[in-house]
């Protein structure tokens, strides 16, 4: 079995400390029914009209197995904060309650849940930081891959990004995100290897700078590596690109060669520049890639252009998603001993309750969604599963490529203008249930007399 990174078994501490004393005060009162908490974001960010969830699979891998081991447990005492009630509460934890969710690679909206947890509320508030971080950091690079995938219209998508994506756990789960995404491989061997992901990398200039002479670098590495992307811009462009025509000719039929990269300059200049060398040189099959400080929108210039640019790598601008590194993701209690709970802080009051979104299409294209109560059995297609019931698996896991294949399909299905790169004029329509709202006024109207009292 294939060894995972960051788990329930070894992070059970990672989490805020105010998660872990709320819970003790919990457990001291007595306040252990089930609570139900919502994560689901509030306003999309600059020029997003949709986001792909993702991460799900990592928080219910985490809830089945979090233990809070020996050491754990020792740490904790030594703070002198925590009673020895609750550290033998968290030396006994296991979780045991309810997860829905959608599945990884499904298009949301703001105030659409992505994971909803029904848990005695001290599981439930434990699990808030790994909840919200895994699904936040996920979802905001499978949103920014989707885009450049979008943009690029077919063309090949490679990762490049894992040198300065902010840190090793996320940049190993970004791999998995960019596959769910649409990306066509990644440099990330680890990815790779725990995710079954296709891997993909030739060479940098440092081995070119390395050797004396660019072409002896180039003839070495062709020896090695006979079908290679050969990196041509580290002293001149064009020059490196005539090397590459005279090894053709001289390896003659055994030249497997079958790309050269491009990764500085004017890259519209020099791939149409280049693509007439080659050509000319009867190297029409030799394709040419592009990288370096790319996103969605140089590449959709590139492609609206018609620059003769096969495919792309794409590393810091989607690694960290440069433009958009945020979402205004919330983890909150909207039911707790049977009654609704909600928020009234200005701008950010929250819908009370258990929810399930469903998706309404029209001849294969989504028109609407319904955010309604988790009781309803209303017409569209319900988008949060079951993943636990008791603390145990109910769904199987879902892999990175039957996520993938979600996210074409159900990104395919959303009207052109929330597919588009640009904000849309008109946001996706998302309503709330009669059922739903009702219940939301309801509820308001009571924690507003509380509060008033």
């Amino acid at each position: 079995m294939t060894r995972r990174y960051f788990t329930g078994t070894n992070a059970a501490l990672f989490t805020d400390l105010y998660e872990l004393t709320m819970a003790q005060a919990y457990v001291a009162e007595g306040m252990v029914e089930p609570g139900t908490f919502s994560l689901f974001y509030r306003k999309l960010p600059d020029q997003r009209n949709f986001t792909l969830a993702c991460g799900v699979e990592d928080v219910v891998g985490f809830l089945e197995e979090v233990r809070f081991s020996d050491e754990d447990i020792d740490y904790l005492r030594k703070q002198e904060l925590f009673s020895r009630q609750f550290l033998d509460y968290l030396a006994d934890f296991r979780f045991t309650g309810d997860v829905c969710a959608v599945p990884d690679g499904t298009p949301v909206f703001p105030l659409e849940p992505v994971v909803e947890v029904t848990a005695p509320l001290p599981e439930a508030q434990i699990m808030e930081t790994w909840i919200m971080n895994q699904v936040h950091v996920q979802t905001v690079l499978a949103t920014k891959a989707a885009r450049i995938v979008t943009a690029a219209q077919g063309r090949a998508v490679l990762d490049f990004g894992l040198r300065r994506i902010h840190g090793a756990d996320a940049g190993l789960k970004a791999g998995r995100a960019f596959h769910i995404a649409g990306l066509t491989g990644t440099s990330n061997v680890l990815a790779g290897r725990v995710y079954g992901l296709p891997i993909s990398g030739t060479m940098a200039h440092s081995y070119i700078q390395a050797h004396d002479d660019e072409m002896e670098a180039f003839r070495a590495f062709v020896r090695e590596f006979p079908d290679t992307v050969l990196l041509v811009d580290t002293y001149d462009t064009l020059r490196g690109v005539r090397r590459v025509v005279q090894l053709a000719e001289e390896l003659g039929d055994d030249f497997r060669v079958r790309g050269i990269r491009l990764d500085s300059g004017d890259l519209a200049d020099l791939a149409r520049r280049s693509r007439t060398l080659l050509d000319d040189a009867g190297l029409e099959d030799v394709s040419i890639f592009a990288s370096g400080g790319l996103d969605e929108f140089s590449i959709a210039q590139l492609v609206e252009d018609d620059v003769p640019i096969d495919g792309f790598g794409v590393g810091t601008a989607m690694g960290v998603s440069a433009d958009a590194p945020d979402l205004d993701i919330a983890y909150k209690l909207v039911e707790y001993g049977g009654k609704g709970r909600m928020k009234l802080s200005s701008g950010k009051e929250t819908l009370p309750g258990p929810k399930q979104v469903f998706r309404h299409y029209q001849d294969g294209s989504a028109t609407h969604d319904v955010l309604g109560r988790r009781t309803e059995d209303l017409d569209g297609e319900p988008l949060l599963q079951p993943y636990l019931s008791g603390g145990q698996r109910v769904r199987a896991v879902v892999t990175a490529d039957e996520a993938r294949e979600r996210a074409q399909r159900e990104i395919a299905a959303l009207p052109a203008a929330i597919r588009h790169i640009r904000r849309a004029g008109k946001p996706y329509d998302v309503r709330l249930s009669f059922a739903l709202a009702a219940h939301r006024d309801e509820v308001r109207d009571v924690v507003r007399s509380i509060a008033e009292r």
